[in-house]
């Protein structure tokens, strides 16, 4: 059913001057309820939305497309074989040509009227970006009725301003309008990873950026699931890290190792049991324990270090192990030759123990990110 939308003047391309942009993952439902509103906010012309959809499930792409088809004010950009919010916005930033864009999300959860303010606010060069906040004095997160991910956001918004120096109330808000250019004057420079891209822009700022708040209603859900699960935090913590050491170490290595330096510790706790209580000798225990190890090692890697990229489906998901398992076997040779080689010609045991598991390390986020997670 074709939204009721007001007629389009032949001259609207002259006219652009705002893009929204909608990050959307499985929001099909969502999509003619929100444009009807943004419609009845902005009026007929001087904006356009950016669908930017990560290969929803859904057909959230195909109903933007049965939009657009309508709409010219509408388009869409699907994603295949990347996702998340914050680099879906950065696509964004870089395709439209309106001088001034916003980005919100596509759930119903932020009011588009505040986008007549922000705009207004920020044309007239009063601030650099405007933000709808939460936290602000006036906003309600009443309609929200989630008091659990509400005392989440307010933890998560005090580290981020202790850690960024950023004064606001809501720095993790996930709405808020800016000029394009300078948005994308900073595109080289975001880390592009999470889902908090404003808390990115702001901490990526050669210059202080001035800010206004404008206090929202963050309402309910109109259809559909929530995106977010135990992931985000540590999702959120890897942003963080990224800005501060992601140029030194980059942050998926830094999370491959440390998911690595677990598996470890779950490798000699299936040693020690099974020869401790089930009384098999070492080599089966080891063995045991180097598959259990690995398995580990893969499901966390896929929960957290290739979120973005994460193999859902029972038979990618066997696969996937397979492909894993051999890739951190080849590793593991690499390891104990470099190693027992450096040894060999005199290096300290435990320089070369080191430098063994740093080539193995290596080697295995090299081949797990081509042939595990990147063939998907």
């Amino acid at each position: 059913m074709t939204s009721p939308l007001s007629p389009i003047p032949a001259d609207s391309a002259q006219t652009l001057e705002l893009a929204i942009i909608l990050p959307t993952l499985d929001e099909r439902d969502n999509l003619a309820p929100l444009v009807e509103r943004i419609a009845a906010t902005l009026g007929g012309t001087g904006w356009e939305i950016l669908i930017v959809d990560d290969n929803s499930a859904d057909g959230t792409a195909d109903e933007a497309r049965r939009l657009a088809m309508s709409d010219p004010r509408i388009r869409v950009i699907q994603r295949i074989g990347r996702r998340g919010l914050s680099s879906a916005a950065i696509e964004g930033f870089c395709a439209t040509a309106a001088p001034f864009v916003a980005v919100m999300d596509a759930d119903h959860q932020h009011d588009p009227k505040l986008l007549v303010d922000m705009l207004a606010c920020v044309k007239s060069g009063e601030a650099d970006v405007a933000v709808g906040s939460r936290f602000a004095e006036g906003a309600s997160m009443a309609e929200w009725g989630r008091p659990d991910r509400e005392k989440l956001s307010s933890m998560a918004n005090t580290l981020a301003r202790k850690l960024t120096g950023v004064d606001l109330t809501d720095p993790m808000s996930g709405y808020f309008l800016l000029p394009s250019a300078l948005a994308r004057a900073m595109v080289p420079k975001l880390s592009g990873i999470g889902f908090k891209i404003l808390l990115d822009l702001l901490a990526t700022s050669p210059t202080p950026l001035r800010v206004q708040e404008f206090p929202m209603k963050f309402a309910a859900r109109l259809s559909g699931e929530s995106k977010l699960d135990r992931a985000i935090a540590l999702d959120f913590l890897a942003g963080l890290y990224d800005k501060s050491f992601g140029r030194v170490i980059p942050t998926r290595f830094a999370l491959f190792g440390t998911v690595g330096m677990m598996g470890v510790g779950v490798h000699l706790a299936i040693l020690y049991a099974c020869i401790l209580v089930l009384g098999t000798n070492f080599g089966w225990s080891q063995t045991v324990a180097t598959f259990g190890a690995m398995t580990f090692n893969f499901w966390l890697n896929n929960f957290l270090t290739y979120r973005d990229r994460r193999l859902k489906e029972p038979g990618k998901l066997f696969w996937g192990w397979v492909s894993f398992v051999a890739a951190c076997s080849i590793g593991a040779f690499a390891n104990v030759a470099v190693a027992t080689t450096l040894h060999d010609r005199g290096l300290h045991t435990m320089a070369a123990a080191l430098v063994g598991i740093g080539i193995g390390s290596v080697w295995n986020y090299a081949l797990s990110s081509r042939f595990v997670w990147g063939r998907y």
